[in-house]
């Protein structure tokens, strides 16, 4: 068995049990690119989970000195609904929470669809029901085009 090591943060944030695949995508989510790296990030990539003894997979992010605001953590429960968000102070977990998916998403993605009154230059705020946790699915409520790819739809 192979131990993976990943040294602790200090402050900071530990975004875990990322569904496999998704960590780019948080990364994305968090507005991280070469230009504004100022702290220690680290990724894990289909690490073993051992939640709910299933065996399976999972994506690790850890930022240091940077704590979410609540829209980010609504942008990552649409691609990872059973993330878990845990604040760091001091080297200790601080707070621990669930991310939860909202049965209506408002203003965090677009429509796929080109022809939508959201994608048309109108005052028109993106708004979508979600029609499935498992995978996320999302709906339109202008259009009714569903929104599976949601990554690529981020706002």
């Amino acid at each position: 068995m192979i131990e993976i090591k990943v040294a602790p943060i200090r402050n900071g944030t530990v975004i875990d049990h990322i569904t496999a695949g998704q960590a780019l995508n948080v990364l994305k989510i968090l507005g991280v690119n070469e230009y504004n790296i100022d702290s220690t990030i680290s990724v894990l990539i289909r690490v073993p989970s051992k939640k709910d003894g299933t065996g399976g997979w999972k994506d690790v992010v850890k930022v240091e000195d940077r704590e979410l605001d609540t829209k980010t953590v609504d942008k990552i429960a649409l691609i990872a609904p059973n993330a878990t968000i845990v604040i760091i102070r001091d080297y200790s977990v601080a707070e621990k929470k669930k991310v939860s998916l909202a049965p209506r998403v408002s203003g965090l993605v677009r429509c796929c669809n080109p022809n939508c009154i959201t994608n048309m230059h109108e005052p028109v705020l993106p708004e979508f029901d979600v029609i499935s946790k498992e995978p996320p699915t999302l709906r339109c409520r202008y259009c009714d085009r569903k929104l599976s790819k949601i990554s690529d739809n981020l706002i």
